[in-house]
């Protein structure tokens, strides 16, 4: 619809897999199976549920009637309800045990910690992907200089390959994030109003063990080992503010990256991906801009800024639970999820074409070559007989004026001032032979070979292309 707003998370940004996780489909879809679920177990355990209700259940799952939804939602003004009513239309036999000793949170907060690591799990596949990319990248540039920079100012050798494990390490980081959440993603099984499984104990004759053994089958069905050990009516929130830090997380990383990348564009050293007919400017038409670096770091500010809705929601949780929690949950988690899709899907296009302009990375090094390989001058003029301190007068002294020749619009005249200088002792020949720019790489060639093969048994299971993602 043209006449209605719709996020640009959905109708740009986001991948057809987050879309459809988050969907109406997914979501009522997967309620649904909870309550085929709970009846299944409770059937199984001796309450007096049967094989025909159960098998109703399972045969309409996915068949919705969402007017049907609506219509009773807007009667009831519960959201849950409305649905447990639909589902009692699909499947009549079984109308009368959906929902048995459960209450609301049963569906929606099992419903969303199965949608979350299923979101996770998707994120972490694409997040290997762009560590792929950026691994095989400083690979190739291992070896090809560039110059560092602090402070944004020139400073000692570097290079591009190594630039990258930068940006490498704190995606890793991430990864390592998203593993210790998913690692402690527990079920909330199916406890009743404020925590205490009454409702079950009521329903089992006190059996507390058939309690225990209902919750591990309704978690087992879906792929869960664990369930939170005690819960109010709700799981803890606090695990929200989990999932959303690490989400904002991988925004801070891929904002770093995306960020560098457009700097070191300006200075036509590295391009992000730009096709053939693709317009830079709607005025000018000869620019590139970096519009993909640009759209990573824009939507990973709006990540950042939601990630905060998570913990003030934790912080303000009373007593078993409030709901005021829940439309705030509605927008920001997904938002979140979407948003962190559509980030890693740009940062998965731009590394698998990010190209490095070497002949400009080149004649930068080599601009400021000079400055850089000062101390090793002055080392090989003492070596020659020269006094230190002297020499180190004369080369602040020819660097000051170098620099205001340039400031002025000539070229770095470094080296020539430096070989009129009777007392340095050194001819411009003697001097340039110096100016190898793999003398002032330290061990960089080294440091990439060394982590990337620290973490390559990641990025060998790295799913996918990066040719499938297209932007």
């Amino acid at each position: 619809m043209t006449d209605r707003y719709e996020s640009p998370l959905s109708s740009r940004y986001a991948s057809e897999y987050m879309l459809k996780l988050f969907s109406s489909d997914s979501r009522y879809g997967t309620w649904r199976r909870l309550w085929a679920s709970l009846a299944k177990a409770e059937m199984k355990l001796g309450l007096p549920v049967t094989e025909e209700q159960v098998a109703q259940l399972y045969e309409h799952v996915d068949d919705i009637d969402y007017e049907c939804v609506r219509a009773r939602e807007k009667e009831t003004r519960h959201d849950v309800m409305a649905h447990i009513y639909a589902y009692g239309i699909a499947a009549p036999a079984a109308a009368g045990i959906i929902h048995l000793g459960a209450t609301s949170c049963y569906v929606t907060d099992n419903g969303d910690l199965i949608i979350y690591r299923d979101g996770l799990r998707y994120l972490r596949d694409e997040l290997l992907l762009v560590i792929r990319n950026l691994s095989e990248f400083a690979d190739k540039y291992r070896s090809v200089p560039t110059l560092g920079y602090t402070h944004y100012q020139p400073a000692q050798l570097v290079t591009v390959g190594k630039r990258a494990t930068l940006w490498i390490q704190d995606l890793m980081s991430d990864l390592d994030e998203i593993d210790f959440v998913l690692g402690n993603i527990r079920f909330l099984g199916c406890r009743g109003t404020t925590g205490t499984e009454a409702s079950f104990l009521d329903l089992f004759d006190g059996d507390t063990a058939k309690i225990d053994e209902m919750n591990r089958m309704i978690a087992e069905d879906f792929g869960f080992t664990e369930a939170f050990p005690v819960c109010g009516q709700t799981y803890p929130r606090k695990l929200d503010s989990r999932i959303l830090n690490v989400l904002s997380s991988i925004g801070q990383s891929l904002y770093r990256m995306a960020n560098d990348i457009r700097l070191m564009q300006h200075d036509r050293h590295v391009e992000e991906p730009f096709e053939d007919g693709q317009v830079g400017s709607s005025a000018m038409a000869y620019k590139r801009n970096p519009m993909r670096c640009e759209r990573i770091c824009s939507l990973s500010r709006y990540l950042i800024a939601d990630a905060m809705n998570a913990p003030m929601t934790a912080s303000v949780q009373w007593l078993e639970r409030t709901l005021d929690d829940s439309a705030n949950r509605r927008i920001s988690m997904p938002e979140g999820f979407l948003c962190a899709d559509a980030i890693l899907r740009l940062a998965a296009n731009v590394t698998s074409g990010l190209r490095v302009n070497e002949k400009m990375t080149e004649k930068s090094v080599m601009e400021y070559l000079p400055f850089i390989a000062t101390e090793n001058l002055m080392m090989e003029a003492v070596k020659r007989g020269g006094d230190r301190q002297k020499i180190h007068e004369i080369i602040r002294r020819c660097s000051m004026e170098a620099t205001a020749n340039m400031k002025s619009g000539g070229e770095c005249d470094l080296m020539k001032r430096l070989s009129a200088e009777s007392e340095f002792g050194l001819t411009e020949d003697d001097i340039r032979s110096l100016l190898d720019p793999a003398l002032y790489i330290g061990r960089c060639p080294e440091q990439v070979s060394l982590y990337i093969g620290s973490i390559r048994p990641y990025t060998e299971d790295a799913a996918g292309s990066a040719d499938t993602v297209e932007i």
